[in-house]
């Protein structure tokens, strides 16, 4: 990831950022469950090597410019040749299409085979796994915010001296309501009484993500 981030950065592909970002959580995530600061480090780490496995996907395909690439992907890659956006507008364009659209799949994928036959207590450990992401991801923009983010944008590092960690808790905020509403639409997914009934709220998702999406490239962000 950071070997991608470094090539990206030298020929001016604004894509490194989220890659970077992307690295520094994984690498956050590799220590956490080395740490055993899950319930189930195992199925954790099936879920981060999946939910990778969509984003690796997707980027293939676009490179190969292949009419399957996932809309909220390639959304996020010509948004990427757009110069004029904000570095946090670059960042969370790319968490946008991976937390929200991309996690819930892999959620549902790495929990169909064994919800049904799972207690209500071994459910809960699993949505506490989920959880705990959140607390890793708070330690990691720190890293996000001094690496990648601050070396772009003079006016984000003076926020950080005036406001503390006011601007991290606020971007920390953000990410955890959505995985918190990327839980419930797992939940909808495993509920559905058929494939057409999760095509139908995989479709749906894909539109709100889209609109997320388009929402966040056209604010305006000062530099």
């Amino acid at each position: 990831m950071f070997t991608q981030a470094d090539n990206w950065e030298k020929c001016g592909d604004q894509r490194y950022i989220f890659q970077r970002c992307y690295g520094l959580m994984s690498r956050n995530m590799i220590k956490a469950i080395a740490d055993r600061r899950f319930a189930d480090g195992p199925w954790v780490e099936r879920l981060m090597q999946d939910f990778a496995s969509y984003y690796f996907e997707a980027l293939e395909l676009y490179e190969n410019h292949d009419p399957r690439t996932p809309a909220v992907w390639r959304q996020v890659h010509i948004a990427a040749q757009e110069k004029s956006l904000h570095v946090v507008q670059h960042l969370l364009l790319g968490v946008n299409a991976h937390i929200n659209y991309d996690l819930p799949l892999a959620l549902y994928d790495g929990l169909q085979r064994e919800w049904a036959s799972m207690t209500e207590t071994d459910r809960q450990i699993r949505k506490a796994d989920h959880e705990t992401v959140n607390q890793i991801i708070g330690e990691t923009i720190d890293s996000v915010q001094d690496i990648v983010i601050e070396p772009r944008s003079p006016f984000m590092a003076l926020v950080d001296r005036l406001m503390g960690r006011v601007d991290e808790w606020l971007l920390s905020k953000l990410i955890t309501a959505w995985r918190a509403d990327v839980w419930h639409i797992t939940m909808d997914l495993l509920s559905a009484d058929s494939p057409a009934q999760q095509e139908a709220i995989r479709q749906s998702r894909e539109k709100k993500v889209l609109e997320t999406g388009e929402e966040l490239a056209f604010v305006q962000m000062m530099q």
